[in-house]
């Protein structure tokens, strides 16, 4: 049946989720390279581990579903699931929670809702947060920076590490803490935020080696941005207010409270502002809202770092600004043209 067309004529940009797809995956490389530059291969490690499993359990939930798998498996939305995840996991992870973790994200926090397009929580930060939370002592094994120790451990270590035998003394020869928890743990005990930077895991503006990873990702995220595959303002939203907060604070009292660029280049605050925050589904989509979607997250993320339980805030200020973001978008609706104001 054909339909009179009244308006002018529509023209159809050319885009589709799996485009939008893969600009996400080629944004993501520089970021990735950049950790197996400074973490090793573990890196790669994870990243085919949760690939493997991520198209496996969308193939399986397309599967009991009745859906056609070749469509569906070829817009890549499990593929930048799974690649999100990897990087958030510490390089030296058990395989196992890199395979509980995206299993949990497609089968879940995805298909569970209805598959994409129809998932209120960003599914790889839901894998994360119940990882984080179910074997926190698995998900701080991170592998020391080349910076720090002038090597990486080589792939046959790291393969050992991930699938075989995890003894406490091969794990503390390649593992440190992360300065995210370093510095939550050392203020407890009532250190200044000058006396913990003067560890070697601290470098010139945040946690050494986190500084060039998140210069990577921060290059990705700008390109993204100019291809309008990812909204400006949400990553602008969300740093924006965490250098708003973190100064504030820091200028109060610089004993106790980090300084803006130590929490804008150390943990997960570019690459959750360019890559997590601005998922097309789960976040705000009108332009007023996506500033106040991306604040918030920004100030949560403080809050958290700064006084919550957990080194690092991104997944879980993420996951509650998913809860407001339809109410945000309720309330900052843009004008319809003609309409009285």
């Amino acid at each position: 049946m054909q339909f009179a067309t009244t308006t002018s004529p529509h023209v159809h940009l050319g885009n589709s989720v799996g485009r939008v797809m893969r600009r996400v995956v080629y944004a993501l490389l520089p970021g990735l390279l950049a950790l197996v530059w400074i973490f090793g291969p573990g890196v790669l490690v994870q990243a085919a581990i949760a690939v493997s499993t991520a198209l496996a359990a969308e193939a399986l939930m397309l599967t009991l579903r009745g859906k056609p798998l070749g469509r569906f498996l070829g817009d890549c939305s499990a593929l930048v699931t799974a690649l999100l995840l990897a990087i958030a996991l510490p390089p030296l992870a058990p395989w196992w929670i890199t395979v509980l973790g995206t299993g949990f994200a497609i089968i879940i926090a995805k298909h569970l809702y209805g598959g994409l397009g129809y998932n209120p929580f960003n599914p790889a930060m839901i894998g994360y947060v119940v990882l984080l939370t179910s074997f926190p002592r698995e998900m701080s094994s991170w592998a020391a920076p080349l910076t720090l120790h002038g090597s990486t451990p080589d792939l046959a270590t790291t393969l050992a590490l991930v699938f075989g035998e995890r003894s406490a003394e091969t794990l503390d020869a390649v593992t440190s803490a992360t300065v995210l928890d370093l510095l939550r743990t050392q203020i407890g005990l009532g250190h200044s935020v000058t006396e913990v930077r003067s560890s070697p895991v601290f470098g010139l503006l945040g946690a050494r080696g986190w500084e060039w990873v998140n210069l990577a990702f921060l290059a990705g995220g700008l390109w993204m941005c100019r291809q309008r595959t990812a909204a400006w303002q949400i990553p602008a939203g969300m740093l924006g207010a965490l250098a708003v907060i973190s100064t504030l604070f820091w200028l109060v009292d610089a004993a106790r409270f980090a300084p803006p660029w130590f929490h804008l280049f150390s943990g997960a605050a570019i690459f959750g502002a360019f890559f997590i925050a601005t998922d097309p589904v789960s976040a705000s989509t009108t332009p007023r809202g996506r500033l106040i979607y991306g604040a918030g997250i920004g100030v949560l993320t403080w809050v958290i770092r700064s006084v919550g339980g957990f080194p690092d805030g991104v997944a879980f200020a993420v996951l509650l600004m998913n809860i407001a973001a339809p109410t945000i978008d309720q309330y900052t609706r843009p004008r319809v043209f003609g309409a009285r104001a």
